[in-house]
């Protein structure tokens, strides 16, 4: 293959998830006709609301060539503390929120212990705390589903300008992170870490700093995107917060960032990931498939996304590019 066309192919890969997305929203259209509709469009937004902000924190840990498996079990965590502090403790839903955020950073900070301190693989440290975060909430909440007060339930149909909520705390984290990653030394440092973590080291860069800050900044996205799916679902139930690492990861490949680090963006790459997830379980719904498809197709797009990223991965090799951050 020359190098023309390797660069065409490229091109064609990092486009790819603009391209599933407009034909799941022509494909779901013609199935269903309430797919295009207004309302059923916003509404998708709001479902994928808590999933961009989740894949954001999971785009921190990604460039440095690292994996947070433990962002569903800090949801469920953070979760089942705010059903206990609502139900028994009466606090009120903002202080709650916040709480939950806090909980995120702190269970963050724990994982960024553990691979920048201790030095373990985050694959194998993520793994642990995921099991050691869903065995503490199935005792927190002794395995029973919570019902949450009304007062907080309606955080999630708030809307300023028009515009819910759930939305615009995405559409402030995803700012928020692409600002930091684009325009910021620290964002570069980040990029540099996922490149070549010993070549970091040996130009200055903090290495152990750098690691801690995206761990920590995934538990807080976490926490924050718990909250918003909350408020949305209304209740605590064992399974919340299931496989949402999966959805996170799959999110942000599908928007460029590679498993091997040093590559990707927040905004567009993971925002539009994020969206075209939910995109498909919402068109799949509206065309009344069968519930029991949708892991299988959810299992697709992962599967779709490691797939792209390891072609992507081949063909930078082969074109011997080697970059800090992305053009």
């Amino acid at each position: 293959m020359n190098t023309a066309r390797r660069h065409a192919t490229l091109l064609m890969l990092n486009n790819v998830p603009m391209v599933l997305f407009v034909a799941a929203l022509f494909g779901f259209g013609a199935l269903a006709p309430s797919f295009l509709t207004p309302a059923n469009l916003l509404n998708l937004l709001v479902q994928a609301s808590a999933t961009a902000i989740v894949a954001t924190g999971a785009t921190f840990v990604l460039l440095t060539a690292g994996v947070d498996l433990s962002v569903g079990s800090i949801m469920f965590v953070a979760a089942a503390l705010s059903g206990k502090l609502l139900l028994t403790q009466d606090w009120s839903p903002p202080l709650v929120f916040g709480s939950m955020v806090l909980l995120g950073g702190v269970c963050g900070l724990l994982n960024g212990f553990l691979v920048a301190r201790l030095g373990l693989i985050a694959f194998i440290a993520t793994l642990g705390t995921q099991y050691l975060g869903r065995g503490f909430g199935m005792w927190l909440t002794e395995t029973r589903a919570m019902n949450l007060p009304e007062n907080f339930t309606q955080l999630a149909s708030l809307r300023l300008l028009g515009v819910p909520l759930p939305v615009l705390a995405a559409a402030l984290v995803v700012g928020l992170a692409h600002g930091l990653l684009m325009h910021t030394p620290v964002g570069r440092q980040v990029y540099a870490v996922g490149q070549d973590a010993a070549a970091a080291r040996k130009a200055g860069i903090n290495v152990p700093a750098v690691l801690w800050l995206v761990y920590v900044l995934c538990g807080l996205c976490a926490g924050l995107g718990g909250a918003v799916a909350l408020a949305q679902i209304g209740s605590v139930a064992p399974t919340f917060g299931m496989n949402r690492e999966f959805s996170a990861i799959a999110a942000a490949v599908l928007g460029g960032t590679s498993l091997f680090g040093g590559r990707g963006r927040v905004w567009p790459g993971t925002a539009f990931g994020a969206v075209l997830i939910q995109a498909v379980e919402n068109g799949l719904h509206n065309a009344n498939a069968d519930p029991y498809f949708y892991p299988l197709v959810t299992g697709g797009i992962i599967f779709v996304a490691v797939l792209l990223d390891s072609v992507r991965s081949r063909l930078l090799g082969a074109l011997g590019r080697r970059r800090i951050r992305p053009n």
